[in-house]
């Protein structure tokens, strides 16, 4: 993720907040605590089977203990996929009707087990089609089957909920999640926000596929990670640009229904039975929850595939002045394609981005398509963005302390990408922070494991960011280059850590680099060139 311009920086203002850290212990509960409260209206339990049966015995752990996002994720199982049917109403009273059915594999015996899930309403619940019961407390769900589900046994939970999601607040990392546009709704949940706006296992240790229904009033399109099921167009309708041939230009006041119910927006099929269109977009390869996005209001939109052919879909908010949609969707396939070259083939089946009228101060790499707040999309950020999606969301984080692996890898293409367009060499940013004075921010503060307060600090993109550039020059650009390639091919749609990339690292060059990586990422002051 970046932040505000001129400095790009991950949730530019985050980096200024500081507050204690809080701990996450791996909890194995019985049940939650007496303050839980019962739902779903505050009364008995709901029943889990026609007799009121309930499965009992062990519950899998409530959290992964995760002490940078204390209490987010669960255990016990693994989500394979989640279908998100949603209704959202940006101006209605209540601002979202879901329904999530998620598919997941026992990894133990289960009784019970845990979703994450914040402030919204949940109506009912179903285990493998049997009612089941639900308790909730603080951000957790938990959920009683009628039947004990085996280890190894393929379980699907249907969640019906609703509500309006508010954003995160957190004192340390700032605000962020379901974020209010004049028009819509802007989507960005890195970290925790993905359970804000549906019921999840909000840690990316446990990656899934999507696929997404969204049906929003008519005059908006609703755009979401993936594919869309009808081929995208710009709002005024019209067919997808051919491969090849420029842009279409399209307006940017609201869609009139189309004839013939064709498409009048990205995947928009119109409803004739209400003023509401509804579009179904599909994620094919796994995703961490923190990366999905639902963002909703008027947009101009580009497609058509990038020159090396993956398919790119583009969009922007007309009253954004910042950005100009042509050319944002022409720097989205040009920064693809060239990272192709760099760090292997891309991991996903299309690119693209989104700029909306949203008053946040950061971007963040929403799975395929980055999604940028209203002070547009530079070029650099573009770069960093675009390079997140080899690193941070196809090769993803294991735990929150490796969030260099993520914040290092994007700053490094940013400064490569600022080098390609006539900017500062990346060994003029490596020199102007390695001589500058940077002081306690940069040095005092080990990017590899650099604390809950600190993990969207400076030195994880800077000094991350320089570690690779040191590594560069330790082991040959061919060397360095391959090292990359490797760890995008064998870490591919999976996780991983920091000790993990240095083995290879070690492996690749046929160099003992572990010296120079605890330098570079876990000693504190300034480390040797």
């Amino acid at each position: 993720m970046a932040g505000k311009p001129p400095s790009p920086r991950r949730h530019g203002s985050r980096t200024a907040f500081r507050g204690a850290a809080g701990l996450a212990a791996l909890a194995v509960a019985g049940s939650l605590t007496a303050a839980c409260q019962v739902s779903p209206l505050g009364g008995d339990p709901e029943p889990s089977g026609p007799d009121g049966s309930a499965a009992s015995g062990p519950a899998g752990p409530t959290s992964a203990g995760d002490k940078y996002v204390p209490g987010d994720g669960n255990g016990g199982y693994d989500v394979q996929h989640y279908g998100l049917k949603l209704n959202i109403n940006p101006n209605g009273g209540e601002e979202l009707r879901g329904t999530a059915t998620i598919t997941a594999t026992a990894t133990e015996r289960l009784a019970r087990f845990n979703l994450d899930l914040t402030g919204l309403e949940v109506s009912s619940i179903k285990v493998n089609n049997a009612p089941a019961r639900q308790q909730r407390g603080g951000e957790e769900l938990e959920i009683t089957p009628a039947k004990a589900l085996a280890k190894g046994a393929k379980f699907t939970t249907v969640i019906e909920y609703s509500g309006t999601p508010e954003p995160v607040s957190d004192p340390v990392l700032g605000t962020y999640g379901w974020i209010r546009t004049p028009d819509g709704v802007f989507v960005a949940c890195q970290p925790s926000g993905a359970h804000t706006w549906f019921p999840s296992n909000d840690h990316p240790s446990d990656k899934a596929t999507f696929d997404f229904e969204i049906t929003v009033p008519a005059g908006l399109t609703a755009i979401a990670n993936g594919e869309p099921e009808t081929p995208p167009t710009g709002s005024g309708g019209g067919a997808p640009s051919p491969p090849g041939s420029p842009p279409s230009a399209a307006p940017s006041g609201p869609p009139s229904e189309p004839p013939n119910g064709s498409p009048s927006g990205p995947g928009i099929e119109p409803i004739r039975h209400g003023a509401q269109t509804t579009s179904k977009w599909h994620v094919r390869q796994p995703m961490a929850t923190y990366l999905a996005t639902v963002t909703v209001g008027r947009f101009d939109v580009r497609t058509g595939p990038t020159p090396g052919g993956i398919q790119n879909i583009t969009a922007v908010d007309p009253s954004v002045s910042t950005t100009d949609v042509d050319d944002f969707h022409s720097l989205n396939a040009e920064v693809t394609d060239e990272f192709t070259k760099l760090f292997g083939p891309y991991p996903f089946t299309s690119t693209g981005g989104l700029v909306d009228n949203a008053n946040v101060g950061f971007a963040l790499e929403t799975q395929t398509r980055s999604v940028y707040g209203s002070f547009g999309a530079q070029p650099g950020i573009v770069a960093h963005e675009i390079a997140h999606q080899w690193f941070g969301n196809s090769v993803s984080v294991t735990g929150w302390k490796d969030i260099w692996l993520n914040e290092g890898f994007a700053t490094y293409a940013e400064w490569l990408w600022e080098e390609k367009i006539g900017g500062p060499s990346v060994k003029e940013q490596f020199d102007q922070r390695y001589e500058g004075p940077a002081g306690q921010e940069l040095w005092d503060s080990p990017p590899g494991d650099p604390g809950r307060k600190e993990m969207f600090g400076r030195s994880v993109y800077d000094r991350g960011g320089m570690t690779l550039v040191a590594l560069r020059d330790r082991v040959g650009e061919d060397t360095f280059y391959e090292i990359l390639r490797t760890w995008a091919k064998e870490k591919r749609h999976s996780n991983a850590t920091t000790p993990q990339f240095i083995a290879l690292a070690n492996k690749v060059s046929g160099k003992k680099l572990d010296d120079f990586f605890d330098d570079w990422l876990y000693q504190e002051g300034r480390p040797s060139k």
